[in-house]
C-alpha cells in the first residue's frame, strides 16, 4: 500500500478522468474550467506535499492531510459534480496515512461532509438529497472496505508475530534437542568407558601391584620370577583387550561421511573395519532415496554392529545388508559368524552384556520410529537388525 509509484499513477489517473469527464459533459464554461483547475491543483498538492507523507503516521500531519483533501474535493464538486471522482483517491489515502482506525473514520466523515457541502454550493439546497445520497454511499463503502482491509491487515500482523514466535520456539526446541543429544551421548560414553576401558585399567593396576608384591615378598627368586612373568603376560593380554575396546569405542564414534549415499558410506566403513581387524566384511545395500536422517541412523547402526563384533564376537566374516521391506520400511542387518550372544545375555531388543552401545542405538532408532533387535543368528553368530520407517527425500 505504500508503493509510491502506484499512488502516483492513481493520482494522475483520477485527475485525468476528472478532466475527461468535464470535456465529455457539456455545457462547457467557467464551472468546467474551475473543476479542471481543481484537478491541476490536486496534482500539485499531491506531488508537493501528500506524496511525502505516505510513510508517516503523524496525527498532526493527518489532520492537515484531511483538511487539504476535503478542501480540494469540496471545491472541485462546487465547480462540477464530476470532480467527486477525486473521492476514489482521497478515501484510500486517508485510510493509509491514518495513525489509528478511529482517526481514519473521523477523516472519512470529514471528507463526506466536504463532499456534501460542495453539492449544496453547486446545486443549492435542492442538491441536499443528491449530496446526501452520494456522500452517504461513498462514506459507507469507504468505511466498510477500510475496516475490512484493516481487519485483514491486523490478522496478517498477528500471524506474522505468531510465525516469529513459532520460529523462535522451534529454534529453542532444536537447541534443547541438541543439548539433550549431547548429554545422552556423554552419558553413553561415560558408561562405555566405565564398563570397558576403566575396568580393564583397574585390572591392570591390580595385576601390576600383585606382580610387584611377588617379586618383593618371595623367598624363592626363581618361583617369584615365574609368578611375576605370568602376571606380566596377563598384563599384556589385558592391555591388548583394553586397546581393542578403545579402538572399538573410537570406531563407534568416528565420523563416517554419508556423502555419495548410504551404500558408499557403508562400503567405506566395511573397508576400514576389514583393514583394522582382518575380519572380512561384505556389504549389500539396496536402498535409495532415503531421508538424510534415516541414512545417519542406519550408518550409526552399522558402526555399532561392527563395534560389537570387534569387542565380543571373535568372528571371521561379517555381512552388512540394507534392504527395502515393502514400500514403507528399510531394514539393516549386521550378521557375523562369531560366538554369538552368551546364554546370560538378554534376549531380543536388549543391549549386549558388555556395554550400553546397543541401548543407545535402540534409543536412536526409536527417535525415528524404528526398532532394534539383537540375538543369535541362524547357524551361529550374532544378528543385529534395525528397522526404520521409510521417509522419502523431497
Amino acid at each position: 500500500m505504500l508503493n509510491r509509484r502506484w499512488w502516483d499513477a492513481a493520482a494522475i489517473a483520477v485527475a485525468v478522468v476528472t478532466v475527461l469527464f468535464g470535456l465529455t459533459d457539456p455545457p462547457y464554461g467557467p464551472p468546467d474550467y474551475g473543476a479542471w483547475a481543481v484537478a491541476g491543483v490536486f496534482l500539485v498538492v499531491y506531488f508537493a506535499y501528500l506524496r511525502g507523507r505516505l510513510d508517516r503516521e503523524d496525527p498532526t500531519q493527518h489532520v492537515v492531510i484531511t483538511i487539504v483533501l476535503s478542501a480540494v474535493v469540496g471545491v472541485g464538486v462546487a465547480f462540477d459534480p464530476g470532480a467527486s471522482i477525486l473521492q476514489a483517491f482521497a478515501y484510500p489515502f486517508l485510510w493509509v496515512t491514518a495513525p489509528s482506525t478511529r482517526r481514519a473514520i473521523v477523516a472519512n466523515v470529514g471528507l463526506a461532509i466536504a463532499l456534501l457541502v460542495g453539492y449544496v454550493v453547486h446545486f443549492g439546497w435542492g442538491g441536499v438529497v443528491a449530496g446526501v445520497a452520494v456522500a452517504g454511499l461513498s462514506l459507507g463503502f469507504s468505511l466498510a472496505l477500510g475496516l475490512w482491509i484493516t481487519h485483514i491487515a491486523a490478522i496478517g500482523e498477528e500471524r506474522a508475530r505468531l510465525l516469529v514466535e513459532l520460529q523462535s520456539a522451534q529454534g529453542q526446541l532444536a537447541a534443547l534437542h541438541r543439548d539433550a543429544g549431547v548429554s545422552d551421548e556423554r552419558a553413553r560414553l561415560a558408561r562405555e568407558i566405565h564398563d570397558t576401558i576403566a575396568q580393564s585399567l583397574t585390572g591392570l593396576v591390580m595385576v601390576a601391584q600383585r606382580a610387584g608384591n611377588r617379586l618383593d615378598g618371595s623367598d624363592d627368586a626363581s618361583q617369584g620370577t615365574a609368578a611375576a612373568r605370568a602376571d606380566i603376560e596377563l598384563i599384556e593380554q589385558m592391555a591388548r583387550e583394553a586397546l581393542t575396546e578403545a579402538r572399538g569405542l573410537v570406531a563407534t564414534l568416528a565420523p563416517v561421511s554419508a556423502d555419495g549415499g548410504l551404500t558408499a558410506a557403508l562400503g567405506r566403513l566395511g573397508a576400514a573395519f576389514e583393514r583394522e581387524t582382518g575380519v572380512r566384511v561384505a556389504v549389500d545395500a539396496d536402498a535409495s532415496g532415503l531421508d538424510r536422517e534415516l541414512e545417519v541412523v542406519l550408518l550409526r547402526s552399522a558402526q555399532e554392529g561392527l563395534a560389537n563384533v570387534r569387542k565380543h564376537a571373535g568372528a571371521s566374516r561379517v555381512a552388512i545388508t540394507v534392504a527395502d521391506r515393502g514400500a514403507h520400511e528399510v531394514v539393516l542387518t549386521v550378521c557375523d559368524d562369531g560366538a554369538g550372544p552368551s546364554p546370560a545375555a538378554p534376549g531380543v531388543s536388549s543391549p549386549a552384556p558388555a556395554g550400553f552401545g546397543l541401548a543407545g542405538l535402540r534409543d536412536r532408532a526409536a527417535l525415528v520410529g524404528g526398532t532394534l533387535e539383537f540375538g543369535p543368528a541362524n547357524g551361529g553368530g550374532s544378528l543385529l537388525r534395525v528397522t526404520v520407517p521409510r521417509k522419502e527425500t523431497a
